[in-house]
């Protein structure tokens, strides 16, 4: 597996992104994930540490030898992303066109997850968008489409993985968590993903689900996320 990325949704202290990093770099993760800042839906729940978040992301992935993703959401935020290895563009900012022309511009992979109501041409323009500013090494994240069927959060479209791989030379990963948002259906979904031809995959994991301040119903535990490795491969 190409990428193995895991950590949690939202970093919440430095001493959870640090038994977070250490147990998913012993369970065969290549890079850790973590937010620092955090767009939701409601302005009432938790928004991330910010600048302080970055730091002890960076800090916990060089001391367990991960490479390190996290969201940056405007383009005024860079600066403080300089240490991060992996920029990613969330869902709601996939056709932020403005920051996309900036991240065109750097020399850092960028995740790009498919907007949820977005087609699969939409996504790929997106992408262009950075590509043609000379960015070619752009990571394409499907993470579920919103749909009617309410039984799962989003409904997770593993077709648009052989379409991606027909239309384009990029890299593919799926996020099975976002579009479950309920961790039991993490394993499965992530098996079928990599049947598919994913070039890999982005999971949630929390020592604390229970007590997450984001995300916590679709976060694996680290025996969980050990378990998954051990059933989908590394």
């Amino acid at each position: 597996m190409k990428y193995l990325i895991a950590g949690p949704c939202a970093i919440e202290s430095e001493k959870q992104i640090n038994e977070i990093a250490k147990e998913v770099a012993n369970s065969g993760a290549n890079v850790l994930r973590g937010g620092a800042f955090k767009p939701r839906t409601s302005p009432y729940t938790f928004q991330g540490l910010g600048e302080e978040g970055l730091k002890y992301l960076v800090a916990a992935a060089k001391a367990n030898g991960l490479k390190c993703a996290s969201e940056i959401t405007d383009a005024s935020e860079l600066p403080l992303f300089k240490d991060v290895d992996i920029l990613q563009v969330g869902s709601r900012n996939m056709q932020n066109f403005e920051l996309l022309k900036v991240l065109g511009k750097q020399d850092k992979p960028v995740i790009l997850k498919r907007g949820f109501a977005n087609t699969i041409s939409e996504w790929l323009f997106a992408a262009e968008y950075i590509t043609s500013g000379g960015n070619k090494n752009v990571i394409l994240c499907e993470r579920g489409i919103r749909t009617f069927e309410d039984s799962t959060r989003f409904t997770l479209d593993l077709s648009a993985v052989p379409v991606v791989k027909s239309k384009s030379n990029l890299d593919i990963i799926v996020d099975p968590c976002h579009a479950a948002g309920n961790w039991e259906y993490v394993i499965p979904l992530s098996k079928a993903a990599m049947a598919a031809g994913s070039d890999g995959l982005m999971i949630e994991v929390h020592n604390d689900p229970d007590h997450a301040l984001s995300d916590g119903a679709q976060s694996l535990t680290p025996a969980n996320f050990k378990k998954l490795v051990s059933e989908v491969g590394k």
